[in-house]
């Protein structure tokens, strides 16, 4: 019982450990948007991404392109909570909480990531936890970019055609 316990316990703290990092409150995000993501590497994939305001919250559904939900999350009260029956995705949720960064205006930078080890330029932004590169923004255009979350793994977004959202990087 005793073991069982401390491996429970040890789950859990590694869970918390590998938790993608949030802001200290929700950024103020033009939306609506309608993002095309496309996943390069191993398993390249295209997908859309919705990103609407809830009340208080930010809902991000995950698309194929037959407009199958693949993921779909709500922001609300600093947590991701799932929203339906889509079981968790949690290269969605790692995705998503590296686009909040991505898309965060740099005035907001300072009181939403303080303390979290970002640093940005015109075109690049970077996310560190301790020494390790978390995320790495290159941006051809404010809603043009290539995102790196992993070793290996990009992401390219860009906006649909007539899609909106925040200009100002």
């Amino acid at each position: 019982m005793k073991r069982l316990l401390a491996w429970l316990a040890v789950v859990l703290v590694a869970g918390c450990a590998a938790r993608a990092p949030l802001p200290t409150q929700t950024p103020a995000l033009d939306v609506p948007l309608q993002l095309h993501v496309q996943r390069r590497g191993n398993e390249p994939a295209d997908w859309l991404l919705v990103i609407q305001r809830e009340g208080p919250a930010l809902r991000w559904s995950l698309l194929d392109p037959l407009g199958i939900p693949l993921a779909r999350q709500q922001l609300r009260d600093g947590r991701w909570h799932a929203e339906g029956l889509l079981r968790p995705n949690p290269e969605a949720r790692e995705l998503f909480a590296a686009l909040l960064f991505a898309l965060t205006e740099t005035r907001q930078l300072q009181a939403l990531y303080d303390g979290q080890g970002w640093q940005t330029s015109a075109s690049e932004r970077q996310l560190r936890q301790g020494e390790t590169l978390r995320w790495q923004v290159r941006y051809q255009a404010p809603l043009i970019f290539e995102l790196d979350v992993a070793p290996g793994l990009t992401y390219g977004v860009a906006p649909l055609p007539a899609a909106t959202g925040s200009r100002d990087r």
